[in-house]
């Protein structure tokens, strides 16, 4: 985010600050709640003035919501890592930044994990409990090492450290959500690869995703494989792997020919289908 992008739109903030918290008190059904980073959100890269509102804004909870007839409350921060989630003093990617200027979808004081602990208590009905959290905790991983002469070394060697701080930092947050006394459904999503034909770019997102599968297990959450769904729909020979010709992210703004890191409203909704697969399947339904 630009310090000029963000000074120009600062005398909007509090007007769009104030309608996003009226919207969340006006919620009535049980409702369905999302944490997350930037794909959570539905974040678009170099959007301009339409950060003002956050329902320009449109990720895979506000079409999972209407399908399961549940409240959608995202609580989603573009650029959050598994670690400034827990805590305001841990390296984030974006988030605090965005916050200061910005509405997210639902306004909160401190940190998502505070906002999600103090809504469950206050929400025992809430139905679904949806997470997407870890690539920004890679993201500036490789950003610590483009300075590197080698940066690819670089990631290698600090990889093992990330992905175990992740667990934790996961784990602490799975534990402290059952923590609330909730015993619902809980999904984790995984990350699809941005180019599927990068073997060494696919292999980093597999391993984060070995990661989120096994903490997730661990505190009886279920993974929604949104790897698996992406790959699938990649698959193709004229596509040959490239999640970019697939249509599935958004087309970078600067560069027509590539692609952001982001999810298109495609992308959106397949993660949206491949996270309700995963719901129902561990016994979750409508709410009709």
């Amino acid at each position: 985010m630009k310090t000029s992008q963000i000074a120009a739109h600062l005398s909007l903030f509090i007007g769009a600050l104030a309608t996003g918290h009226a919207w969340a008190q006006e919620r009535t059904g049980a409702p369905a709640l999302a944490l997350g980073d930037s794909v959570v959100f539905g974040y678009i890269t170099q959007a301009g003035h339409e950060y003002v509102n956050a329902a320009n804004f449109i990720g895979a909870p506000e079409y999972i919501g209407p399908r399961l007839h549940l409240d959608t409350v995202n609580a989603s921060c573009p650029g959050e890592t598994t670690g400034s989630f827990l805590s305001a003093a841990a390296p984030d990617n974006g988030c605090r930044e965005f916050r200061a200027a910005f509405p997210l979808h639902v306004s909160y004081g401190g940190t998502q994990m505070d906002f999600a602990v103090r809504f469950l208590r206050q929400h025992p009905a809430t139905r679904l409990v949806s997470i997407g959290l870890g690539a920004n905790d890679l993201f500036l991983l490789q950003t610590g090492c483009e300075a590197d002469p080698n940066p690819s070394a670089c990631i290698q060697a600090g990889l093992p450290m990330v992905l175990a701080e992740a667990a934790t930092n996961l784990g602490n947050i799975l534990a402290d959500l059952r923590g609330t006394g909730y015993d619902g459904t809980i999904i984790v999503s995984n990350y699809y690869s941005p180019d599927y034909s990068d073997a060494n770019e696919t292999a980093i997102t597999g391993a984060l995703n070995q990661v989120l599968g096994r903490t997730a297990a661990a505190f009886g959450a279920s993974i929604a494989d949104v790897f698996s769904a992406f790959r699938a729909a990649v698959a193709t020979p004229a596509l040959g792997g490239k999640t970019c010709n697939s249509g599935l992210l958004n087309v970078n703004p600067e560069l027509q020919s590539a692609c952001d890191v982001h999810p298109s409203q495609s992308g959106q909704r397949l993660i949206a289908q491949t996270v309700m697969a995963a719901y129902f399947r561990s016994g979750g339904h409508t709410n009709d």
